[in-house]
């Protein structure tokens, strides 16, 4: 009888290097998911004071799953300023480092929006 292989589960590139993906370019922004509104698109609002819509692109729509109160790398459009593409989630662990490192405001984890 041959034998049943286990697949590796697959890390990503960044998981594996450890390093962490800040906002670097300008456009870039970090933000608190503050409603979920469907068909890929989230409300967030972001560390420079404004409430943006955000779309989810494809190839993050299946990796990683987004919830309210989530902080997230958003590309603000050029084109359009009250709306964005979600460009990475970050990890417990991350959220821990950037505001360690200055990064992240920690009053807008405790961010809850107008509910």
């Amino acid at each position: 009888m041959a034998r049943k292989r286990r697949k590796k589960k697959k890390k990503h590139k960044r998981e594996e290097s450890g390093e962490l993906l800040l906002p670097t370019e300008e456009g870039q922004v970090l933000c608190v998911v503050t409603d979920i509104i469907g068909g890929n698109y989230v409300k967030v609002f972001c560390q420079d004071g404004k409430e943006r819509m955000a779309r989810i692109p494809g190839k993050l729509r299946r990796r990683m799953w987004i919830n309210k109160r989530d902080i997230v790398l958003l590309g603000v459009w050029e084109f359009r300023d009250d709306r964005g593409d979600v460009l990475y989630r970050y990890t417990r662990d991350e959220k821990k480092k950037l505001v360690e490192q200055g990064y992240l405001d920690p009053a807008l984890l405790e961010y809850e929006g107008e509910f």
